[in-house]
């Protein structure tokens, strides 16, 4: 890669006999190298390459730390998928693939080990077992621009099962893609697959028996098992993870003859291994800026962001110290959504008049400053980061969405719904996007694969706010006027509800096991929580005075709700 790509002041100080200098330089290499213009990143790494042999030992250990600083990286290094049950079909983890732009650019993946897939979308590394023999021990290796990361991945089968033909194990995938894209290794849904006959320790206790079932976890780092049916209420077992609403079948004469042997998952390999609580506690209120409205948490749960419509400030809350920092926007500020990565938040403005000062500020995280605005249509409502990449923003005064992308915060396209769109979320196993149309009383579907809209749902009157659950197959909406939800089949596009909860519900959120759903009601001060799979309330929460939005943690342990008339978010214990 050539020098010519480095601004000349850098080529100079990289160049200079004086080490100062020299240290000076690869500083400036180290932040180009983690920029957005890709020829740069490649030309600055080039360069700290060869820095890495300078004289001054200072200046090369300064050029190594900073390549190992921009390099691609991997979370979590090892996936260890533990003892599976005899006749497995398959088992998935997911593994969050990390690092500045340059590090995924051109990334190819390459596995090592019997029966080991791999795919790399976006950010997401997922990684497919296939059974072949009684253990695995393999790797795969993600390489780009950047370097190269290793995943190392293991597992046992500790009972020789029946061979599987390999005719039956596409049969079996088969019958779990239908409805998605077969190359993405089907959908995040439970399915119930036949099990292999029953199998006896030397003891003559059965390890064995009945029905398996595949368990889907959403998220990063999340493992996708087969897993038997467990005899008992043991936290770290399979039916702790179990969804609720998954699909009960008979079980036959020889499965009931005995005690079934749980299957233990892997703790490490499991981002949101939190057990949501059906009854969350409220255990501390922080202080925030005139007026709090749209909360959001940071992919790595360190940052709580609140946009406070009355002192036109972005707080930003340190989720540990609670301590808080803020940043002044050019105009009111009224919702917030973090880019994937980390590195941008988005906030949408617009004055009373909903359309003075419309737009969208973009805030560089690490910074905490204001990079830009984005003009955007009339009153830009709940907008959020797709599973695309690109910013989508509802657009109030109008029946669309607009669509940015994250990097340059260019047009990247716009889409009709029924107005007016108040909030956007995603389903990205089923490439769907759902909008909550406030005046329409009805939820859009749109087509990510085509940017067309597919359906218009009714639904409670004004829906404000729409949430999907970590597994991309149900739909959670708030009916404001109607002081209810409703639930949607992602899948199906069946609604069911309306379910009454709190009055004026005004946001809505997933637990992040998808075992619950939060609703945020304005005029009483609470949280309702909803058991996601029959939307029975299960608990109701008092928080401040006139709550507006939820954000939850992406570990699953805390939720923060913003408090408009307290000047307060409230930070509730929703996991443990």
């Amino acid at each position: 890669m050539s020098d010519l790509s480095l601004p000349t002041h850098v080529l100079t100080e990289i160049d200079s006999p004086i080490r100062e200098a020299r240290l000076t330089g690869v500083d400036e290499l180290a932040r180009f190298a983690g920029g957005n213009d890709l020829a740069m990143a490649a030309a600055a790494r080039s360069a700290l390459e060869r820095l890495t042999q300078d004289d001054s030992r200072s200046v090369s250990a300064a050029a190594a730390a900073a390549l190992e600083r921009t390099a691609i990286r991997v979370r979590p290094e090892r996936v260890d998928f533990g003892q599976l049950a005899p006749g497995t079909p398959r088992i998935v983890a997911d593994v969050l693939v990390d690092g500045p732009p340059l590090a995924l650019a051109s990334a190819t993946v390459t596995v090592s080990g019997p029966g080991l897939r791999a795919m790399l979308t976006g950010r997401q590394l997922r990684i497919l077992w296939q059974p072949r023999s009684e253990w695995l021990d393999g790797s795969v290796t993600v390489r780009g621009p950047a370097g190269w990361a290793d995943v190392r991945v293991t597992g046992q089968v500790p009972v020789a099962a029946a061979p599987v033909s390999r005719a039956a194990v596409e049969a079996q995938l088969q019958a779990v893609n239908t409805t998605v894209n077969y190359a993405a290794y089907g959908p995040s849904r439970v399915t119930v697959l036949p099990a292999p006959p029953p199998r006896r320790r030397l003891g003559g206790a059965v390890l064995v028996a009945g029905l398996t079932a595949l368990v889907v976890l959403g998220g990063v780092g999340v493992a996708w098992s087969l897993l038997g049916r467990p005899d008992t209420a043991t936290p770290t077992t399979a039916a702790d993870l179990l969804p609720t609403a998954a699909p009960v079948a008979e079980q036959s004469p020889e499965a009931s003859a005995g005690p079934v042997a749980p299957i233990t998952v892997p703790k490490e390999v499991l981002a949101h291994r939190i057990a949501s609580l059906g009854k969350p506690a409220l255990i501390a209120t922080i202080k925030v800026g005139n007026e709090p409205e749209g909360v959001a948490v940071s992919p790595d749960g360190r940052t709580v962001y609140v946009a406070n419509q009355g002192a036109k400030v972005l707080s930003i809350v340190d989720a540990t110290s609670r301590q808080v920092s803020s940043v002044t926007l050019r105009n009111t500020p009224r919702f917030v959504a973090v880019s994937r990565d980390g590195r941008k938040v988005f906030v949408s403005m617009y004055e009373n008049d909903k359309k003075t000062g419309s737009g969208v500020a973009v805030v560089d995280a690490a910074g905490k400053k204001v990079d830009g605005y984005v003009k955007t249509g009339d009153a830009p409502f709940a907008l959020s980061t797709g599973p695309d990449g690109n910013l989508w923003v509802p657009i109030h005064g109008a029946g669309r969405v607009e669509i940015y992308s994250v990097g340059d915060q260019k047009p990247a396209g716009v889409i009709t719904v029924p107005p007016n769109p108040h909030a956007v979320g995603f389903s990205g196993d089923l490439m769907r996007a759902f909008t909550a149309n406030h005046e329409s009383n009805a939820v859009a579907v749109v087509d990510m694969n085509t940017d067309k809209l597919l359906k218009s749902i009714p639904v409670a009157k004004a829906p404000h706010s729409i949430a999907v659950s970590p597994d991309g197959r149900r739909v959670l909406v708030a009916g404001f006027e109607a002081n209810a939800a409703n639930l949607i089949d992602a899948v199906t596009l069946k609604t069911t509800g309306p379910f009454a909860v709190g009055r004026a519900p005004q946001s809505v959120a997933f637990a992040a096991d998808g075992k619950h759903g939060y609703t945020v009601n304005e005029v009483d001060g609470t949280i309702s929580v909803l058991d996601a799979s029959n939307g029975r309330v299960t608990a109701t929460v008092k928080v401040g005075k006139s709550p507006r939005t939820i954000g939850v943690s992406p570990d699953g342990r805390f939720a923060y709700v913003s408090n408009g008339d307290d000047d307060t978010i409230s930070v509730l214990k929703v996991g443990e």
